[in-house]
């Protein structure tokens, strides 16, 4: 029986195998990925956009105000709602539960002193 680095050996060697024989390629070579492009030399500027002339703001695209939008109202709900979650951890009701009892035993021993 084979032991269970051996077979785990023989299991990478079919995944490795059947994943390179999926995508056409082999371990050596360009990914595909990530391609070179088809540009011969980047334009230089952020997201290849030429900037507008001097004097002139960029012009929103149409899906840029709804993006931005609902993005804020995402993180103002998330940060309003995640800090006002009720605490239901276990260490905060062994806590609450640990109070009563003292509290019990407090009022019982006041009770038992004033007989």
């Amino acid at each position: 029986m084979p032991s269970s680095t051996q077979s785990l050996t023989v299991a990478a060697k079919f995944l490795r195998n059947r994943i390179f024989s999926r995508s056409g390629s082999t371990s050596a070579g360009a990914s595909r990925w990530a391609t070179p492009g088809h540009e011969e030399r980047p334009k230089g500027f952020f997201m290849n956009r030429t900037p507008p002339p001097p004097g002139q703001s960029r012009k929103w695209e149409d899906w840029e105000l709804p993006c931005y939008v609902t993005s804020f109202l995402t993180i103002v709900i998330l940060g309003v709602g995640l800090n006002a979650k009720p605490d239901l951890s276990i260490e905060t009701w062994a806590h609450q539960k640990a109070l009563e009892r003292l509290e019990t035993e407090r009022l019982a021993s006041a009770g038992d002193s004033s007989d």
